[in-house]
């Protein structure tokens, strides 16, 4: 397995980003509305990966991206939010996601930030067991963040770097 960093627009991306939107619709009716830029995760203010096979299949992906309290979101200065986490149902179950969030926590933490923050849902059980068991903690609903931060299936989790 390969974990290379690449443009949030590559192509390869590109394709891992439908697949997660496809994957939120089934869970929850509807995409991640979430406006991203490509010049959000372009080092040093944030960074995308992408997890390749041998074979040079993209199985696996995820993102990171500065976030300032003047957005007005309920972000901290110095904050890293995590995005697009998603490995294909096919590659499940081999760390991919594990490996692909330590080294996303790694390079925000080299890049200055000190605190990795992520939203997602309940209908995501298994992503809210990953990052629980990572040193994730849920933030109070009065704390909460993002654009989803007053959906009820909304939780929001933040990790020390």
């Amino acid at each position: 397995m390969q974990i290379l960093p690449v443009a949030y627009d590559h192509p390869d991306a590109v394709k891992l980003q439908d697949r997660v939107q496809l994957e939120y619709a089934e869970r929850y009716g509807d995409g991640d509305l979430t406006p991203l830029e490509p010049a959000q995760f372009a080092p040093p203010c944030g960074l995308y990966l992408i997890a390749y096979e041998p074979g040079g299949a993209p199985v696996a992906t995820g993102g990171w991206r500065s976030r300032e309290a003047a957005g007005g979101e309920g972000f901290a200065d110095g904050d890293a939010e995590l995005k697009r986490m998603y490995v294909i149902p096919e590659a499940r179950g081999r760390g991919l996601a594990r490996m692909i969030l330590a080294a996303l926590e790694e390079d925000a933490r080299a890049a200055g930030r000190t605190r990795m923050v992520l939203e997602t849902g309940t209908k995501q059980p298994e992503a809210i067991a990953l990052y629980a068991s990572s040193g994730y903690a849920p933030v109070p609903e009065g704390e909460k963040f993002g654009m989803y931060r007053a959906y009820e299936s909304s939780r929001c989790f933040t990790k020390s770097l």
